[in-house]
């Protein structure tokens, strides 16, 4: 059983990384004292800045429990904004050269830390509407229901590299390319934390179907998650599950007592289930001489294609030999169907116990190979 451990803030900066720990503090401070270029991934649910005027009622004159915590105050936008920029600042010190960040906010927010982003040279390569699927109606009647919230991700510079899991997103979303419009409920029912008198722990508490979806598609197994604004402890919990190393950094010991329960609870995957859709660039490089080398094809042996009109021997260099052309698995299926290109691994197929098979079943057999060895 692993468990999860509250650090006093240090001034001195820390030459180690803190991993799967919460950090007591002011999340500036905190982070200027961790090791630069050491985060792969930052989520940031920052201060909203709610610019409430009074008390909200329902219709019944009932309270709603709006975010009114003296951490969500700013005397104005400017220091705000200047809040912003310190720990934006902090964050893109700690992001590894390959490292992103997402934020999250609402209209009262997200366009001045969008426009701090820019301003610090992080390279925005989406921003995504999490639509909320249950929404809290506006209850005066005087605006549209606030249904969605605004996330933006971003690299820490321009043409820098990122983590991207294209296929296992696609994979969440049905086979279908993932879009930036995400309808997610919000945090309800049995997910919702409580405190001791039976109220919201936080009351913008993010619900797992949220981390679960940004840390699939743009982390992986292994990799460093970093959250200034920890709350309760939804990205360390969903963190832990998905088998990536975390931390958290908040300033309320009444959350972090919470997020500690919370995660002490949390139990990680296994790595067979941790595994996810890769896209097949990203799959180990197996030339088609290694098949020949191994003996799973032969010098001589023929090869016919895709649909059976034309055949080639294989040699033994891992090149073929048809008739008036030769080269390698690619370039001769590209020459007889007088293609620009051609994927030799599906075109091509040998013949075992009187079945036609594609040669790309031999690379797979290499690679599954490969993978029990890694």
């Amino acid at each position: 059983m692993t468990t999860t451990k509250t650090r006093a803030r240090t001034p001195a900066r820390s030459q180690t990384l803190p991993l799967n720990s919460i950090l007591a503090g002011d999340c500036i401070e905190v982070m200027n004292a961790l090791p630069e270029a050491s985060v792969d991934l930052i989520f940031a649910d920052p201060p909203y800045n709610l610019q409430l005027r009074g008390d909200l009622h329902r219709p019944d004159n009932s309270r709603v429990d709006a975010v009114d915590d003296a951490w969500d105050q700013f005397g104005s936008f400017a220091a705000y904004d200047r809040f912003t920029q310190q720990w934006l600042t902090a964050a893109r010190r700690l992001l590894k050269p390959t490292g992103a960040i997402w934020v999250i906010g609402s209209y009262h927010n997200i366009f001045r830390v969008g426009a701090e982003l820019q301003n610090q040279g992080y390279w925005i390569l989406n921003d995504v509407v999490w639509r909320k699927s249950n929404p809290m109606p506006n209850f005066r009647g005087k605006r549209l229901t606030n249904a969605h919230e605004t996330l933006i991700w971003a690299s820490k510079a321009e043409g820098a590299k990122y983590t991207f899991n294209y296929e296992a997103l696609k994979s969440l979303n049905e086979g279908i390319q993932m879009r930036s419009d995400w309808n997610l409920p919000i945090c309800t029912g049995g997910e919702r934390l409580k405190d001791a008198g039976g109220g919201k722990a936080h009351p913008t508490q993010k619900p797992e179907s949220l981390l679960h979806r940004v840390l699939v598609g743009t982390t992986n197994p292994g990799d460093v998650v970093l959250d200034p604004f920890f709350g309760t402890g939804t990205t360390g919990a969903v963190a832990k599950m998905l088998g990536r190393d975390w931390i958290g950094i908040e300033r309320e010991a009444a959350y972090r007592e919470v997020a500690e329960r919370r995660l002490s609870r949390v139990r990680r995957l296994d790595a067979a289930s941790l595994a996810t859709t890769t896209s097949k660039r990203a799959e180990p490089r197996v030339p088609f001489g290694q098949v020949v080398e191994r003996g799973m094809l032969r010098p001589g042996e023929e090869l016919v294609s895709l649909g059976g009109r034309h055949t080639v021997r294989v040699r033994a260099d891992g090149s073929l030999i048809g008739r008036d052309v030769k080269g390698s698995i690619h370039q001769v299926g590209a020459a007889l169907e007088g293609a620009p290109s051609c994927n030799g691994w599906t075109y091509w197929h040998f013949r075992r116990d009187g079945k036609m098979i594609p040669i790309d079943i031999l690379r797979q057999q290499i690679r599954a190979e490969m993978a029990e060895t890694a």
